[in-house]
């Protein structure tokens, strides 16, 4: 088992609650910040010696009198593999978006997933052992509909084409603005038939249906 974990949680009683968890785990060495300047420092640090094996992080902090150059758990995650590439990344949170989750997996490439709610210890437990054994782990709860989510892969063209919709302009004006842009493909054909493609995925109607769809998934 791991024997050295950090963990980045500003909620006193959550971060209590990681620790107590890691302990009945009997993990030797645990160390906890509330800040992720903190977090980050400790994890530089550990480099020089014994290095951390694990990160368990919190995606929001918020803002109080101590300033912050690190301000979430995204930038957080993103700094310390920078510099610690092997350390693995559990998120430890309340999101529920299924967007925003995707693509902690598919972008910052974290090996597990707990979602904040009843039995999270038991879950939380769960995802440590999984990525101990170089698995990943995802929340109960949520692995149906992130599995179905990754059937299509919103790429970067994807989400321009959803924020250009969600932000009023007409799908006929669409090929106009990404012309603008120097996006391509910018043919009508080719937006069309990639808006129909989401919303066929994503089961939907209609447009503004599609667009409440990804909002709710923080996609937009």
């Amino acid at each position: 088992m791991f024997s050295k974990i950090l963990i980045a949680e500003d909620h006193e009683s959550s971060n209590f609650s990681v620790q107590k968890v890691l302990e009945e785990m009997k993990i030797p060495s645990v160390s906890h910040t509330y800040y992720c300047d903190d977090a980050f420092s400790s994890l530089k640090k550990s480099l020089e010696s014994n290095p951390y094996e694990v990160l368990i992080t919190d995606l929001s902090f918020e803002e109080d009198h101590v300033k912050q150059i690190i301000k979430n758990g995204r930038e957080l995650i993103k700094s310390c593999r920078e510099i610690s590439p092997e350390l693995k990344v559990i998120v430890f949170s309340a999101e529920h978006r299924l967007g925003v989750i995707d693509l902690l997996f598919s972008e910052l490439s974290i090996n597990a997933f707990v979602r904040k709610a009843r039995s999270d210890s038991k879950e939380l437990k769960k995802a440590i052992e999984a990525v101990y054994n170089n698995g990943t782990y995802l929340s109960h709860d949520l692995k149906l509909p992130v599995k179905s989510l990754n059937t299509l892969e919103f790429s970067n063209y994807d989400i321009t084409l959803l924020q250009l919709l969600s932000d009023g302009v007409l799908q006929k004006n669409i090929p106009k603005k990404l012309q603008e842009q120097s996006i391509h493909p910018s043919s009508l054909s080719t937006v069309e038939k990639r808006i129909n493609a989401m919303k066929l995925v994503l089961a939907v109607k209609n447009t503004e249906q599609l667009i409440a769809c990804c909002k709710e998934m923080g996609i937009i």
